[in-house]
Order: C-alpha cells, then sequence, then structure tokens
C-alpha cells in the first residue's frame, strides 16, 4: 500500500496524508456501489432529495472550515474557495429544478390509455475529480448522479486527496446508505483500475488529451455513458470598443483568475491591427503588472496564488518558451515570483500573429495576441481552433454581438463579460475536443439518467381491429 501526500503549492509542506486505494479496494468500492444500486434506485425520489438536502447542510456548516482547506491544499485565494464552497451548497437546488425540468416524469392520454415518459438511472457512476476546483467540480456530477439514483464511486485527483477525503465525509455525516458514496484515492493506476471496473458511467471534468483516452476505452463499450467536461485554447476578440480600460478589466479576469487554472479561461486575444489593437494590449499588460500574486492568507488578499504544484510550473513556463522558440514576440515575461516557492508564476503576454503555434490549452497565466485585419477575419481566428469551450467578445456595437453568437463554435459564449463566467442554472459545456456533447451544470441531469418511453393500457384488450392485413 503506498501513501499520498498532498503538498500546500504556496509553501512547499505537507498539509495531509494518507494511503492510495489498492486495486483489491477499487474493486471492493465498486461492488459495494453495485450492490447498493437497486434500493437506492428505487427508493421515493423525496428519499434521495431529502438525503443531498442533509450534505447540503453539512456543506454550509463546515464551508469556513473546508474553504480553508482547499486554500491549503491548491494555493487558491480564500476568496475564491469560499465562493467554491457556496457553489457546491448552491447546486443541490440547482440539482433538484434540473431534474424536475430535464429528467422528470409526465404522461400524455391516449385512444387506448396514456403515453408516459420515466427516466431511469444508469447504475454505477466513476466520478474523477480534478485539482483547480477539487469540490465544485466533482461535486457537479456527483449531487445530480445521487439524485438520478446513481450510486458513485469517486476518485478525486492526486492533487487534492485532503478535499476529495473531506467532501466523504461530509457525504458520510448526511447519512447515506451504505455504498450509495464510496471513496477511492490515487493517482492514475488507481483511476486506471477503476475504469476496469463494471462501471454504468464515467463523469470526468480535466484536460482534453485525457478526454480523448477515455473516448477511445470506451469506444467498443456504449453502455458506459460518458460525460467529459474538457478544457480548451479559448479565444476572447475586442473589437469596437472605446474603452480601452474597461476591457483591460474583462480581458485580465478572463485570462489571469485563479493563476490560469479555468478550463475557460481566455488563452487568446484577439484585437484589430494597429493602433487600436496597440492600445488594448498596452492597457491589459499595464493591469497585469498591479495583480497580486501571493500566498492565499497573505495580506493584502491576493488576486491569486500559485499553480497546483513547481511541476506545473516547470511544464507550462516550458510550453511557454517552445512560443517563444517559434518566433512570439513577449510583451509580458513570465518566470518565477520573487521569494516564493517555484509553483508560483508571473503572468505572460505574448504575441503569437502570423505563427502556426501549437493548439493546446496552457494551464497557466499566460495569454497569446493575434492581431487580425476584419471581424470577419477576427471570428476565424476565434474558431481556429479544434476546441469549442468558451468563447467571449468585447464590442460596444451589438451588430458585432449578434454576427459573433451565430458564427462562433463553442458551449459558452460572454458578451462583454469575462469567458470564465456561466450561472450554474444553465449548461456549461463544449465541442470538439472540449467535450463529447453533454455539458455539464444545469445538463447534467441529462447523463445521470436515461429516458423510458411507455405506452400504457390500464387493461388487457383485443387489439385485432388495429392488424392491418389479418386473414379471416
Amino acid at each position: 500500500m503506498s501513501r499520498l501526500t498532498s503538498i500546500d503549492p504556496a509553501t512547499g509542506l505537507p498539509v495531509w496524508e494518507g494511503e492510495a486505494s489498492t486495486p483489491a479496494e477499487v474493486a471492493g468500492a465498486v461492488a459495494r456501489a453495485r450492490t447498493a444500486f437497486p434500493d437506492w434506485a428505487d427508493r421515493p425520489r423525496q428519499d434521495r432529495i431529502d438525503a443531498v438536502k442533509r450534505y447540503q447542510a453539512v456543506l454550509k456548516r463546515r464551508a469556513p472550515e473546508m474553504a480553508e482547506a482547499i486554500s491549503k491544499e491548491t494555493g487558491k485565494a480564500l476568496w475564491e474557495t469560499t465562493a467554491e464552497l457556496g457553489s457546491m451548497a448552491g447546486k443541490v437546488d440547482i440539482s433538484i429544478r434540473a431534474y424536475d425540468e430535464r429528467t422528470g416524469e409526465r404522461a400524455s392520454e391516449t385512444g387506448f390509455g396514456r403515453a408516459v415518459l420515466r427516466h431511469r438511472p444508469h447504475g454505477v457512476a466513476a466520478v474523477l475529480g480534478p485539482f483547480n476546483f477539487p469540490g465544485h467540480l466533482p461535486n457537479g456530477h456527483i449531487v445530480p448522479a445521487l439524485l438520478a439514483g446513481d450510486t458513485v464511486v469517486f476518485k478525486p485527483s492526486e492533487e487534492t486527496p485532503w478535499t476529495g477525503a473531506l467532501m466523504a465525509e461530509c457525504l458520510a455525516e448526511a447519512d447515506l446508505p451504505e455504498g450509495v458514496f464510496n471513496l477511492v484515492q490515487g493517482g492514475r493506476d488507481v483511476g486506471a483500475a477503476l475504469l476496469d471496473q463494471p462501471i454504468d458511467a464515467l463523469m470526468f471534468t480535466g484536460s482534453g488529451a485525457a478526454g480523448a483516452w477515455f473516448r477511445r476505452k470506451f469506444a467498443d463499450n456504449p453502455h458506459v455513458i460518458l460525460a467529459l467536461e474538457l478544457g480548451g485554447n479559448n479565444p476572447l476578440v475586442v473589437w469596437d470598443a472605446a474603452d480601452v480600460q474597461a476591457v483591460a478589466g474583462i480581458v485580465v479576469q478572463s485570462a489571469f483568475v485563479t493563476t490560469g487554472q479555468r478550463c475557460s479561461c481566455a488563452r487568446r486575444l484577439i484585437v484589430p491591427e494597429g493602433a487600436r489593437g496597440d492600445a488594448i494590449v498596452e492597457a491589459v499588460a499595464a493591469m497585469s503588472d498591479r495583480l497580486n500574486f501571493a500566498p492565499w492568507n497573505s495580506t493584502p488578499e491576493p488576486y491569486a496564488g500559485p499553480l497546483i504544484s513547481a511541476n506545473a510550473a516547470h511544464a507550462a513556463l516550458q510550453a511557454l518558451q517552445q512560443r517563444i522558440d517559434l518566433g512570439a514576440r513577449v510583451i509580458r515575461a513570465s518566470g518565477s515570483v520573487e521569494n516564493l516557492p517555484g509553483a508560483f508564476v508571473k503572468p505572460a503576454i505574448i504575441d503569437v500573429t502570423g505563427l502556426n503555434v501549437l493548439d493546446e490549452e496552457m494551464f497557466a497565466p499566460f495569454l497569446q495576441v493575434i492581431r487580425v485585419p476584419t471581424f470577419d477575419a477576427a471570428v476565424e481566428a476565434a474558431n481556429a481552433t479544434r476546441y469549442g469551450l468558451s468563447a467571449g467578445l468585447v464590442s460596444d456595437d451589438p451588430a458585432n454581438w449578434d454576427r459573433f453568437i451565430r458564427r462562433i463554435r463553442a458551449g459558452v459564449v460572454n458578451f462583454n463579460r469575462p469567458t470564465t463566467g456561466a450561472a450554474g442554472d444553465m449548461p456549461f459545456g463544449g465541442l470538439g475536443d472540449s467535450g463529447n456533447h453533454r455539458p455539464s451544470a444545469w445538463y447534467a441531469a441529462d447523463y445521470c439518467a436515461y429516458p423510458v418511453a411507455s405506452f400504457e393500457a390500464g387493461a388487457v384488450k383485443n387489439i385485432e381491429g388495429e392488424i392491418r392485413g389479418l386473414k379471416g
């Protein structure tokens, strides 16, 4: 049995230790979930609602403690992890409403009786969580799955096992039946062991590369429903916007919030050629210089903290250097933050206009500028990616928005707001390498249960008259 250690990236010190799950323990967790499934699925829906409401109450009570733990484990600022706990608790009520709207039960009268639409849970759902929002994002799969009647086996990111353990404690306090929720801990080997078990659904938030691997793995097993919420190489177009300072705030929040560790962060800033584009880029660069990247408990309060680890910082800086080696012009250089551990990096802005750079997500506070001559060229550049998660337009001209929203290829598209903004009572997800057309948030109910359509008559009746071409 191997040990897991969670490191605070802001200090380099351990904050949690525990045992990684063995293959036998993973198999046991799936077996428990399988055993618990029939009773959980057959219970009145109100029982499941009551259970997740109890979980919600525990989350609210333990919110300050859990927010601090997530800050320690991820390095995120406390203001952000406090908001994350609020989103986790809010997800319960949103999911109850979404289930009623999207996957409830309805009936209509017919000449023979009635037609009925019901929804049934899949069975055992494997949930693989990310590190950037280690509570909120897996919670967004777990709560709808439990409401639908699925049982869950959850593996947190190996970078954030403490958060997963705390979520398991909260669900245990909510007094769910034995086996309905199960926690396994570990790295990729534990995740692989889980996916080799007889599961019925995989709910995953993470990288596009991992999502592609899951598609291949389950290509010949269509029984397993895949709900893949993946990354993006997201564009933000600025066009015909007069207030460059206002523009800068939207761009900075799009690109650098959470130290660039949101799948919806803007990675590409597309601006007009010439003086108008220059003014926008200069304003963004000047505002980025004012951002305070520091440990989560610093005074004054930081804007953001480190990347998840020193290894992640090293990989991100390598990816940035690859683009510079291809000819990207450095507007703001990245690098380490003075007197802080290696997981901290400065925001970077580089100009990649005219370069054939990799269409890959850099999960860091790095922004690439692309200059184009026309608005049509801006939309074309925005769509020049195999991803399709988020996109944005900043403009004073509503006609630009009318054209943009019709032509942009992304699942979350914002106007005069950061690309990172999304409402829990709307769908969230993308297409292309950003997902498999199963957006989460409000639409999570769709992939947690499958529809069953029925024709029903109250008694056995002779339907001989309905049979065409019957002899005699």
